[in-house]
């Protein structure tokens, strides 16, 4: 049904355009084929642990067609995204990498693929998109971090008209996860897996100075929970430097029939960072408030500091210590190498709001709950030469907790575009 919508919408967008009028939208066109090849491997350090290990390794490719837009005052055009994961290595007990599709036995499908259009449609500076969305949003944040992305189905309107105030409507209502060939249901992370029919969101972003960003959002999923979001940017010059401050303010609770329950958690996660010559400096903080933990959509990334590779660090009344340091190695004549450390350091997680085993011994020695992540990220693109823009991606963590599972975790990534 779903695909029969979004063909009527494209064919009454062309159709509504002159004959003439394609010259722009073809010209425009730009169309890239992304190879993404993955290894992932994560070793769960815990002798309780229902698997020991997550291991798998695969080929994505990612073809990216965005057409231009017809002439005229209003324009049309269509984008379209291509997505198939190649098995090279994987078995029953080594997945749930994210990589690659399995059934309900966990075995694993040798490829899957997916194609997902989007009709888009323009005036002024405003731009509307009706298909698959990827939105990078603190509310909903499109998780890009594995073989392939997820994709929701909706439609999106972002605004520009009334700059410096930048305006945005979102509503969806179903989602491809990253190892899926199925539109699924929205539910929400870490609650009660009910299903919800919609989730609608507005952003407001104004620039209150070249120097200043403001943000207010609300989102809700229906009948589920409402959240809301409030973000403060600032960055000052400061000697041959930057300084950087970055707040983030989350809270949600539930709305209408309130089918999942109590949903009662608010957020501040900030980041302090110095910028010179390359180097970048960074400290952050980040507590929760509430009985509940963290509310999201299920499979989004959040757009808290403290997320790393294995923990969301988003347990009920977790308070968070991060350090992070970036490095561009551009600065000492070595383009295309970049480092990135960071160390999350949470503490205070109540056990009685957790339903884990170690969260249950927890409690029977009453104690809180900890954990801590250290994360490498090194990367590489090749400057020259017949690999030119051939990037090698190396992400290392090593993540202990009281509450939850334990893991030393690598992924390496190869990546290469071809423009056409």
């Amino acid at each position: 049904m779903a695909k029969k919508r979004m063909t009527s919408i494209s064919t009454i967008l062309f159709t509504c355009a002159a004959p003439n009028a394609f010259a722009d939208l073809i010209k425009d066109t730009q169309t890239s084929l992304e190879l993404r090849n993955f290894y992932y491997n994560r070793d769960f350090r815990n002798d309780g642990a229902s698997q020991s290990k997550r291991d798998e390794w695969a080929q994505g490719f990612i073809l990216n067609v965005q057409s231009g837009f017809t002439e005229g005052t209003l324009g049309f055009g269509v984008d379209a995204l291509g997505l198939l994961g190649v098995k090279l290595d994987s078995s029953p007990d080594r997945t749930g990498s994210g990589l690659l599709a399995f059934d309900s036995q966990r075995n694993v499908d040798d490829e899957y693929s997916k194609f997902i259009p989007t009709a888009k449609a323009r005036l002024g500076r405003s731009e509307l998109r009706i298909g698959g969305l990827n939105p990078v949003l603190p509310l909903l944040s499109s998780n890009n971090s594995r073989l392939l992305p997820q994709v929701f189905r909706g439609g999106m309107l972002v605004s520009k008209d009334l700059e410096p105030l930048t305006f945005s409507a979102l509503r969806i209502n179903a989602v491809k996860q990253r190892n899926s060939t199925d539109f699924e249901s929205l539910m929400a992370f870490g609650y009660k897996p009910i299903k919800a029919d919609d989730y609608t969101y507005l952003a407001l972003d104004f620039k209150a100075l070249p120097q200043l960003s403001l943000s207010y959002h609300v989102a809700e999923l229906e009948d589920l929970y409402r959240s809301n979001f409030f973000g403060l940017k600032f960055e000052r010059a400061l000697g041959s430097g930057a300084v950087i401050s970055d707040v983030r303010y989350f809270s949600a609770s539930e709305t209408g029939d309130a089918r999942i329950g109590d949903v009662n958690n608010r957020t501040l996660s900030t980041m302090l960072s110095y910028r010179q010559s390359g180097h970048t400096f960074g400290a952050g903080f980040q507590k929760a408030w509430g009985d509940t933990s963290f509310a999201m959509i299920n499979g989004a990334d959040t757009y808290l500091f403290a997320e790393s590779l294995v923990s969301t660090f988003t347990a009920p009344q977790e308070r968070v210590w991060i350090a992070r340091y970036d490095f561009d190695f551009a600065a000492a004549g070595l383009p295309g190498l970049t480092l990135g450390l960071k160390y999350a350091k949470g503490g205070d997680v109540d056990p009685t709001l957790l339903s884990s085993a170690q969260a249950a011994s927890l409690r029977s020695e009453g104690k809180d709950g900890k954990e801590w992540e250290r994360v490498t990220d090194i990367t590489y693109t090749v400057q020259s030469g017949p690999f030119k823009n051939v990037s090698a991606q190396w992400r290392n963590s090593t993540n202990r907790s009281t509450y939850a599972d334990s893991a030393n975790e690598n992924r390496l990534i190869f990546r290469y575009t071809f423009k056409f």
